[in-house]
């Protein structure tokens, strides 16, 4: 299911690619999350979930994918396929909610898998909190790969998330075109609601070297 998640998403990255600005443009504004003529209970609200298979750049997607790729595949296979796609879809609506509830009056449409994957983040952080994550550190122009716990490596990574939200909602006027609230939404979302999809019965855990 990770990799069928990947999929689609690619799918529809190239098809942004391939339909010209102009449609592009078009296809963002009826498909992405634009709080200003986004109805919860309206029928704009699709725009809570078709969002998240959306990106606005090749960065953002390869990024996306290649963090969804590092923790996804554990986290199903604590959860099986199905409650995995559902965990996951979850974790982006709350994400989107949280965007939404906070930038109710935005014109500005918001667009990403990033918050369905931080609750794939907070899942993976509870389920393999001793899990290495080999991250690169550049230390002057020595490039290192330090071997960082899970939970010290996406804990900071959403203390990181917290700080910048409370800086953006204190600064209304700072624009800096990532929605930290719906990475935060999601990763709670995560932190929250990943027991309830888990399978039944004991598995053992695993420990894997990963690279980011």
């Amino acid at each position: 299911m990770n990799w069928l998640i990947i999929i689609l998403n690619a799918l529809v990255f190239i098809y942004e690619l391939r339909i010209g600005n102009d449609r592009n443009i078009t296809f963002i504004e009826k498909y992405a999350l634009i709080p200003e003529i986004t109805s919860l209970f309206g029928l704009s609200n699709y725009r809570f979930l078709s969002n998240i298979f959306m990106h606005g750049g090749w960065l953002h997607f390869i990024s996306n994918m290649w963090i969804l790729f590092i923790f996804g595949d554990n986290v199903e296979d604590k959860m099986g396929s199905l409650r995995y796609l559902a965990f996951y879809m979850l974790s982006g609506f709350v994400a989107s909610f949280t965007h939404y509830i906070l930038n109710m009056n935005s014109p500005v449409p918001a667009l990403g898998a990033s918050g369905a994957i931080a609750g794939v983040m907070a899942a993976y952080m509870f389920l393999f909190p001793g899990s290495k994550i080999l991250s690169f550190v550049p230390i002057f122009i020595i490039p290192l790969f330090i071997p960082i716990p899970a939970i010290l490596f996406i804990g900071i990574w959403f203390i990181i998330q917290l700080f910048s939200g409370t800086i953006s909602l204190l600064s209304p006027g700072t624009e800096t075109g990532i929605a930290f609230w719906a990475h935060i939404g999601g990763f709670v979302a995560g932190w929250v609601f990943y027991k309830r999809f888990l399978r039944k019965g004991p598995k053992t855990p695993k420990t894997y070297y990963r690279i980011q």
